[in-house]
């Protein structure tokens, strides 16, 4: 999958990091950057998801689902993009990012792969 993750940092001239996540916050590909620095924004991603659905929740004619959420900070952008059933986009970007042709380059990737970013519900194990 990272080289689909590629082509968002390439098409998308200012992108820095792009990381896919399952819901409890876990890194399960990543592209620009560490293996750490993947895992923490997968974390943190995990809880912006689970506010972000408690806002949508407030919208009595939604579906109660988090679609994207945009952050800008000093220095950039962050991205978080719902990518099918338990599994979300993240990326970061530099200030000069063109807004549009981020939303458009993460809404095409994850139209294209969006079956294969979609995290199962885990089982329970029961212990023998």
């Amino acid at each position: 999958m990272n080289w689909m993750l590629e082509g968002l940092a390439s098409s998308v001239p200012h992108t820095r990091d792009v990381v896919v996540l399952s819901s409890d916050g876990l890194c399960m590909a990543q592209y620009g950057t560490d293996e750490d620095t993947a895992d923490r924004l997968a974390a943190a991603c995990a809880g912006l998801q689970s506010l972000s659905a408690a806002i949508a929740a407030e919208f009595p004619h939604g579906d109660g689902q988090m679609k994207l959420v945009v952050i800008e900070v000093n220095g950039g952008f962050f991205y978080l993009m719902a990518a099918g059933a338990g599994a979300y986009l993240a990326v970061l970007a530099d200030d000069d990012v063109d807004a549009g042709l981020m939303g458009q380059g993460m809404r095409d990737l994850v139209a294209r792969i969006g079956q294969h970013l979609t995290s199962p519900p885990r089982a329970d194990r029961q212990v023998p």
